[in-house]
C-alpha cells in the first residue's frame, strides 16, 4: 500500500499508509425515495489572465462535466449555491451564465434535477436603502432564471439583513417574491456560521423566534413553497421546523454534521437533502439512498457513517471556507486538474487541514484511486515547501 509523510497539528511529519478505496457504483442503482439535491462547486479557469480576487473565471466544460457525474449518480444540483461561492467569488453575471448552461446541460440527461439561486448579490449590501431595493433585486434575479425555464431556489439576502428593521420586514418582502414566481421554489435559511453577514436572518438572532417567522411565510404560501434547506448545523431545530411544516412542504437538510440520521427520518418523518457535502462523497452518498431505497437502513448507515467525521472536518468553523475542502476532494479524485479556486479561496484552509482530510477520506474509502490522490497530495505539500 502507498505510504506518504503527511504534515501534523504538532508541526511533525507523520507517515500514513493508505487503504484500499471502498468500491461504489458510476450511477445509481435505483431510483431513491429522498429528494437528494448536491450543492455542486464550480471549477477555476486557471488559464485565464485575470485577477483572481477581483475577477471570475470559470472552465466552463470541466465544470459541466462535474454535472453530469452528478446527474448520473442519481444526484439532483442545487446551481450557483453557496457550495459554488455564491458572493465569494461568484458573481451575479457569472452565476446566470452557470445557470444557463446547466440548464441546457440537464436536457440532455433524462431524469435530471436542477434547482438554482436567486438571491440579491448583484445589490451590494451597502448599497441597499430599503426594502424596495431588496424586492426589485430579488425580482430581478427571479425574472431571468425563469426566463431560461429554470427551478429556483430562493436564497438569503445579505442586502436584507442589512435593512430589514423587523421581522415584518421579512415577510413583506417574501410574500411579495413568492406571490409572484410561476413554480414553487425551496427557501434557503442560511445560518450565520455560514456568512457571518446573514446573522439576524428572519428579525431575531434567536433561532427559534426566527423560526416562528420563516414557518409563517412558509405555511401562508405552501402552494409556492416546494420545501425549505435550513443550514443551522443543529439537528433538533430542524426536527422540530420538520414537524411543523405545511403538508407538501420538504424539509431539504443542510446539516453537514447530522446529515445520515436526519435523512434516515424517524416515526415522524424524515428529512430530504440539499447538501453541500453530498458534492464531497458523491458515490457514497448515491449507494447509501440506494440502499436505503432498498429498505437496507444498515447498508445505509455503513456507508454514511464514516464519511460523517469527514464532513464536520471540511465544515469546521469558520464553517464558511468549507468550500476549500470539497474543492480538494474533487481534485484528488481526478475531477478536475488543479486545485485553484475563483477568488483565491484555495487559501482559506491550512495545510494541516488538508492533511487531516486526506486521512478521513481514506479511512472512508473515499479515495477512488490511492496511488493518484497521494500523488495530488505530494503535489499540494511540495508546493507549501514541505517534502
Amino acid at each position: 500500500m502507498t505510504t506518504l509523510h503527511l504534515p501534523t497539528a504538532a508541526g511533525t511529519l507523520e507517515a500514513f499508509t493508505l487503504s484500499a478505496p471502498r468500491h461504489f457504483p458510476a450511477q445509481a442503482e435505483r431510483p431513491f425515495t429522498r429528494v437528494a439535491f448536491s450543492a455542486a462547486h464550480v471549477v477555476a479557469d486557471v488559464r485565464a489572465d485575470i485577477d483572481p480576487w477581483l475577477q471570475c473565471a470559470i472552465d466552463w466544460d470541466t465544470t459541466i462535466a462535474y454535472r453530469r457525474h452528478l446527474w448520473r449518480l442519481g444526484l439532483g444540483v442545487a446551481e450557483a449555491m453557496d457550495t459554488a461561492q455564491r458572493g465569494m467569488g461568484l458573481d451575479w453575471p457569472t452565476s446566470l451564465e452557470l445557470i444557463r448552461r446547466s440548464i441546457d446541460a440537464a436536457r440532455d440527461m433524462p431524469g435530471a434535477l436542477l434547482a438554482s439561486g436567486a438571491g440579491t448579490d448583484q445589490l451590494a449590501p451597502e448599497a441597499a436603502r430599503s426594502v424596495d431595493d431588496v424586492i426589485r433585486a430579488y425580482e430581478e434575479q427571479v425574472a431571468a432564471i425563469e426566463a431560461l425555464g429554470g427551478r429556483m431556489i430562493l436564497m438569503c439576502s445579505r442586502a436584507l439583513a442589512r435593512v430589514a428593521r423587523s421581522a415584518d420586514d421579512y415577510q413583506r418582502v417574501y410574500h411579495r417574491i413568492l406571490s409572484q414566481v410561476k413554480e414553487p421554489v425551496i427557501i434557503h435559511w442560511l445560518g450565520d456560521m455560514f456568512d457571518p453577514a446573514l446573522a439576524g436572518y428572519w428579525g431575531s438572532a434567536d433561532p427559534m423566534v426566527a423560526m416562528e417567522v420563516a414557518l409563517d411565510v412558509i405555511n401562508s404560501h405552501a402552494d409556492k413553497v416546494d420545501g425549505v434547506k435550513i443550514s443551522l448545523l443543529d439537528k433538533d431545530k430542524e426536527i422540530v421546523m420538520r414537524r411543523r411544516l405545511a403538508p407538501g412542504v420538504r424539509m431539504y437538510t443542510g446539516d453537514d454534521f447530522n446529515y445520515a440520521e436526519l435523512i434516515a427520518g424517524d416515526a415522524q418523518g424524515h428529512s430530504d437533502a440539499l447538501l453541500g457535502i453530498f458534492d464531497a462523497i458523491a458515490p457514497a452518498a448515491s449507494a447509501a439512498l440506494a440502499a436505503l431505497a432498498a429498505g437496507d437502513r444498515a447498508r445505509f448507515d455503513a456507508i454514511l457513517e464514516p464519511t460523517v467525521p469527514l464532513s464536520r472536518h471540511i465544515f469546521k468553523a469558520p464553517t464558511r471556507f468549507y468550500k476549500t475542502g470539497v474543492v480538494f476532494m474533487a481534485y484528488l479524485n481526478g475531477l478536475q486538474q488543479h486545485f485553484m479556486m475563483v477568488g483565491g479561496q484555495q487559501s482559506t484552509r491550512s495545510l494541516v487541514h488538508l492533511a487531516e482530510l486526506f486521512r478521513l477520506a481514506d479511512r472512508a474509502g473515499l479515495l477512488a484511486d490511492p496511488e493518484r490522490a497521494a500523488a495530488r497530495m505530494r503535489v499540494v505539500m511540495a508546493v507549501h515547501g514541505v517534502t
